[in-house]
C-alpha cells in the first residue's frame, strides 16, 4: 500500500515497503542496482535496494546497468510465479513486471562487495564511507542510533528538561583530557578550545533558572584512540536543581531503558547498584562486566602467619577460573607474564585434582591455607585458582585484568547488566607538591558526612559521583555538585589551588555562584557507547557515519592536512621545525 510519507516525485514506494496489497499497481521505485542477471536476448532480472530493502525488477529484453548504478524502475507490482517466491525477502512475494529502467546516475564498479557476506578491510572501509554506508548493517546501526536519540529527547521531554544548545567555541578550562585547541583570527595569539563536555556551561544553566537541561552534545578530546573513544562523541549530558544524586539516577535510568526497550524490544528490570569499593573488591574494577561469575575473593585471613614468602603481602587476592585446570603451562606462564606487565611481583596458581591441589606452590602450604585455596568460590576439581599477594589495590586490578581476558565475552553479546557504581574516592593521591588530586573534578560535593576527613583522612573521602557500567563498558559519570562557597573553599585549598589560580581558571563559574546557586547534580553518558552495544557491535566506529581510524586520520578525506599559507599568515601562526 503506497506511504504518502515515502513518495517522492520521482518515487511511489520505497523498495522494500512492496507487498501484496499493491499487485496489479504500477509503481515507480529508485535506488542502486544490488544486481542484474541476464536471462537470454529477452529478460533480465535486475535487483534494486534502497534503504528499507530490495525488490526484483523483471525488464523485457537486456538492460545496459550494472552493480551501484542508481536508477529509476517503472513496472507492474505481480505476484511471483509458484516455485518462485524467496521467503527470506521481505519482498519476496511479489516482484515488478514490464518494467521501464531510467539511469539516473552510471556508477563504476565499487571497490568491495556490499553484501554481509563478504569480509572487507576496515581501511578501505572507511577509504570509501560513502559506499560502505550503503550495506545493510551501516544502514540498520546509523537508524537505529537515530531511534536511539529520538527515545532519549522523548523521555527527557517527559520529565520535564528543556533542550538548550551550548558553545562548541570555549575558554580552556582543564577538565583531565587534553583539548584541541582554536586560533583566534580576530584575537591573534589566543585561543579558544573544543568542549570536553558542557560541564561549566550546564552549571551556569542551572544558575541561570533553568532547573532541568539536557542536550545531545558533540564532544571533543585529544585523547588516543581505542574500541569505545574517538576523537568526537556525543553524549546525553543533563544537570538539574534542587535534586539529588536519587533523583539524577532516576531520570536517567527512564531514559536509558527506554532507549533499551525500544532497541530491544525487552524493558531490562530496576537498575542495580554497587558501591566503588564493592566493585573494586568483587571484580578488581570501578566498571565491572556482571554477565559472568569469577569474582574475587580476600584471603587474607588464611595466610595471616603465612610461612610462604610468596603470600607475604598486606592482602591476598584469589580468583575461581572455572575449567582452567587443564590450561597448559605455557598458557600460565602467559597469565603469570600479563600480572606482572600489569604490576604484580608474580600470580600464583592451583590446580583443584581429586588429589588435592597441583601447584608449585602446593607442597609450602599448611593445611589451614590449602584448604582455603580449594574452597575458593565453590571451587571443584577441573577448576583453576590465581592468587596475587600485594598491596590490596594493586592486587584487586592486576586480577580483575585476568578476569575479563579469561572470561569476558564481547561487550555487545547479552544479556545486557546494568549497574550504577557510586561512592567513588573524592581524591585519588597526592602530587609532587603534596597536594591532593580531584578523581573527578573539583566541583564534586563530598560525602557530607566524610567532610572532617579531608583534613585528618583525605583517601577515605567519598565523593557523591557515579557512574553508569553497561557490559563493562563505562556508559558516563556524573556527580552532585558544589554549590556551597565554603566547601568549595576547602576543595581547592586541599587541591593547592590558590584564589587567584581559581579566579583565573574558574572565575566566571564562581562568579555566576555569588548571584545565588541552587543544589544542583548532573550526568552524561555516551550514545555512541550505548549503540554500539544495543547494536551489537564492540567498536563505536560501527554506529558513527565518518569515523577516525585508531590513529586519529581520516582516511576518507585526508585530515588532518596542512593549512594554507594565507590561512597561517591570517592566523599569525608559526611552527617549528619538525623533530
Amino acid at each position: 500500500m503506497t506511504n504518502p510519507y515515502e513518495s517522492t516525485s520521482l518515487r511511489d514506494l520505497l523498495c522494500g515497503s512492496v507487498t501484496r496489497l499493491d499487485i496489479g499497481k504500477r509503481v515507480s521505485v529508485c535506488g542502486w542496482v544490488a544486481k542484474r542477471r541476464e536471462h537470454g536476448e529477452h529478460l533480465a532480472f535486475v535487483d534494486l535496494r534502497d534503504r528499507s530493502g530490495l525488490v526484483q525488477c523483471v525488464v523485457p529484453g537486456s538492460v545496459d546497468v550494472r552493480s551501484e548504478y542508481v536508477i529509476r524502475v517503472s513496472g507492474t507490482v505481480t505476484a511471483r510465479p509458484e516455485g518462485t517466491v524467496n521467503d527470506k525477502l521481505a519482498t519476496g512475494e511479489v516482484e515488478l513486471t514490464d518494467c521501464v529502467v531510467e539511469v539516473l546516475s552510471a556508477a563504476e564498479p565499487p571497490p568491495f562487495q556490499l553484501d554481509e557476506r563478504s569480509e572487507v578491510d576496515e581501511l578501505i572501509r572507511l577509504r570509501y564511507r560513502y559506499v560502505d554506508l550503503r550495506r545493510e548493517k551501516m544502514q540498520h546501526n546509523l537508524r537505529l542510533r537515530a531511534k536511539v536519540n529520538a527515545t532519549l529527547r522523548a523521555a527527557m521531554d517527559r520529565q520535564g528538561f528543556c533542550e538548550i544548545e551550548t558553545p562548541l567555541l570555549w575558554a580552556p578550562t582543564p577538565e583531565g583530557a587534553r583539548e584541541f585547541v582554536v586560533p583566534s583570527r580576530l584575537h591573534p595569539g589566543d585561543f579558544y578550545v573544543l568542549p570536553q563536555s558542557p560541564q561549566i556551561a550546564k552549571q551556569l544553566m542551572m544558575v541561570g533558572g533553568f532547573d532541568r537541561y539536557y542536550q545531545i552534545a558533540r564532544c571533543l578530546r585529544d585523547e588516543d584512540l581505542r574500541a569505545d573513544r574517538q576523537f568526537e562523541f556525543t553524549q546525553m549530558d543533563i544537570e538539574a536543581s534542587f535534586v539529588t544524586q536519587e533523583d539524577i539516577f532516576r531520570f536517567v535510568s527512564e531514559a536509558v531503558l527506554d532507549a533499551a526497550e525500544m532497541a530491544t524490544g525487552e524493558r531490562p528490570p530496576t537498575i542495580e547498584r554497587m558501591t566503588w569499593s564493592d566493585a573494586l573488591d568483587l571484580y578488581g574494577t570501578d566498571k565491572p562486566d556482571l554477565r559472568f561469575g569469577m569474582v574475587l575473593q580476600n584471603l587474607s585471613a588464611a595466610f595471616a602467619t603465612t610461612e610462604v614468602k610468596a603470600f607475604s603481602a598486606p592482602v591476598v587476592k584469589a580468583m575461581r577460573v572455572p575449567g582452567g585446570a587443564d590450561f597448559t603451562r605455557s598458557r600460565l606462564d602467559t597469565l603469570t607474564e600479563q600480572a606482572k606487565a600489569l604490576g604484580a611481583k608474580g600470580l600464583a596458581w592451583f590446580r583443584v585434582t581429586a588429589d588435592g591441589l597441583d601447584s608449585p606452590l602446593a607442597r609450602f602450604l599448611n593445611d589451614a591455607e590449602a584448604a582455603a585455596i580449594a574452597a575458593v568460590d565453590g571451587a571443584q576439581v577441573g577448576d583453576l585458582i590465581l592468587i596475587v599477594a600485594d598491596e590490596y589495590e594493586l592486587a584487586c586490578k592486576v586480577l580483575g585484568a585476568l578476569r575479563l581476558v579469561l572470561g569476558a565475552p564481547p561487550v555487545s553479546q547479552g544479556p545486557h547488566h546494568y549497574v550504577w557504581i557510586t561512592d567513588f574516592p573524592m581524591f585519588e593521591g597526592v602530587d609532587e607538591d603534596g597536594y591532593l588530586q580531584a578523581a573527578h573534578h573539583p566541583f564534586t560535593m563530598p560525602n557530607l558526612e566524610d567532610i572532617d576527613l579531608i583534613d585528618t583522612d583525605p583517601l577515605k573521602v567519598r565523593s557523591q559521583s557515579y557512574d553508569l557500567v553497561l557490559n563493562g563498558w563505562e556508559l558516563g559519570s556524573g556527580s552532585v555538585r558544589i554549590h556551597r562557597g565554603d566547601i568549595q573553599s576547602k576543595i581547592f585549598t586541599a587541591l593547592g589551588i590558590s584564589d587567584e589560580v581559581a579566579e583565573s581558571r574558574f572565575g566566571f563559574l564562581l562568579g555566576a555562584f555569588k548571584y545565588g546557586a541552587p543544589p544542583h547534580a548532573g550526568f552524561a553518558f555516551g550514545i555512541d557507547r550505548l549503540t554500539a552495544i544495543f547494536a551489537g557491535e564492540d567498536n563505536i566506529r560501527e554506529v558513527i557515519a565518518f569515523p577516525k581510524t585508531q590513529s586519529g586520520a581520516d582516511v576518507m578525506t585526508g585530515a588532518p592536512k596542512q593549512i594554507t599559507e594565507r590561512q597561517t599568515r591570517e592566523l599569525r601562526l608559526k611552527f617549528a621545525p619538525k623533530a
